[in-house]
């Protein structure tokens, strides 16, 4: 019987399949269960993402521990990246946070390459999230991704992997991303992010030190299960080169290391960002240096161009 997969579909899926299993691995936080919850989910996503003509991204999770307050490197480093490729691609391209991560944000749009506009929300003004999801509504966009962006749990309360309530430096979001008839894709790592209410919720359950359950509720159309959050974003830009070669040349300018942590830098010596995990102002991001993060980039960039795939 012929096989019905030419060799080029083939080649194509092996990629992807190695793209997946690159940046969806447990790091050591217990994640093994949900990234197998959601086989393939990455290259869904890309392949959704493939037709986009227009894109807003969400990200922004903000760490209170102890005498630190700050957002943190995971998110606004590999959102800025992905959308100032995409825009590059020529889609339009917009990225919304809340005041907490807004100067982060920016700092990582501007050492990206610039040219996407940041929509900042206050945490408390109803009003002001209406008229920002009015205005994306507006521009009628095709796709929604959400990145490292701490949702709504069952209570209705974000809550860090801690179980701690960080509603005080969060605006609800979520209603931004669930509030257009556009495609909702969403990257996380913990279970607590935008997105992860695509999962069974008895699979996010963490033994935390107030017994909270920190679960996001939000769900979302794809769903990309990373070991870091900014991998995820890194994955989908290296899927995109797979799917779509009239982008390739444009993606890899900035799917490399040196962007990496250049944009990393800069969102801790401009923003002030932390490690999520070390709550320490360097530029690492979960407790990873730039030696992990440039290696896996650089791995990517081998997989997506068919140098490597295994």
């Amino acid at each position: 019987m012929r096989n019905s997969m030419s060799s080029g579909s083939i080649e194509q899926a092996r990629r992807l399949a190695a793209i997946e299993a690159l940046v969806c691995r447990d790091v050591g936080r217990k994640t093994a269960d949900l990234i197998a919850a959601n086989p393939g989910g990455l290259a869904d996503a890309a392949r959704d993402l493939a037709r986009a003509t227009s894109v807003g991204l969400i990200t922004g999770f903000f760490v209170p521990r102890g005498d630190v307050a700050a957002p943190e490197t995971d998110g606004p480093v590999g959102t800025a990246l992905l959308a100032a490729a995409l825009a590059a691609c020529g889609l339009a391209v917009r990225i919304a946070t809340d005041a907490p991560c807004a100067e982060a944000v920016r700092a990582a749009v501007a050492a990206s390459g610039g040219g996407v506009a940041t929509d900042e929300g206050a945490v408390e003004d109803r009003a002001g999230l209406d008229k920002l999801l009015g205005g994306w509504q507006a521009m009628k966009l095709s796709h929604v991704i959400a990145i490292e962006r701490c949702g709504r749990s069952a209570d209705g309360k974000p809550r860090n992997m801690r179980g701690v309530d960080v509603s005080a430096w969060t605006a609800p979001l979520d209603d931004l991303f669930l509030g257009g008839p556009w495609r909702k894709l969403a990257v996380g790592d913990g279970g607590n992010e935008i997105g992860m209410g695509r999962l069974p919720a008895g699979l996010i359950a963490r033994t935390v030190p107030n017994g909270a359950e920190i679960a996001c509720v939000t769900s979302c159309d794809h769903l990309t299960v990373a070991g870091v959050s900014n991998w995820g974003a890194y994955g989908l830009m290296a899927a995109l080169t797979v799917l779509r070669p009239d982008w390739a040349a444009t993606i890899a300018k900035f799917l490399t290391a040196e962007r990496d942590l250049a944009v990393t830098r800069a969102v801790v010596d401009k923003a002030g960002a932390v490690d999520g995990v070390t709550a320490l102002r360097e530029p690492t991001v979960d407790g990873f240096g730039p030696d992990v993060h440039g290696a896996l980039v650089d791995e990517l960039g081998r997989i997506a161009w068919g140098q490597a795939a295994d």
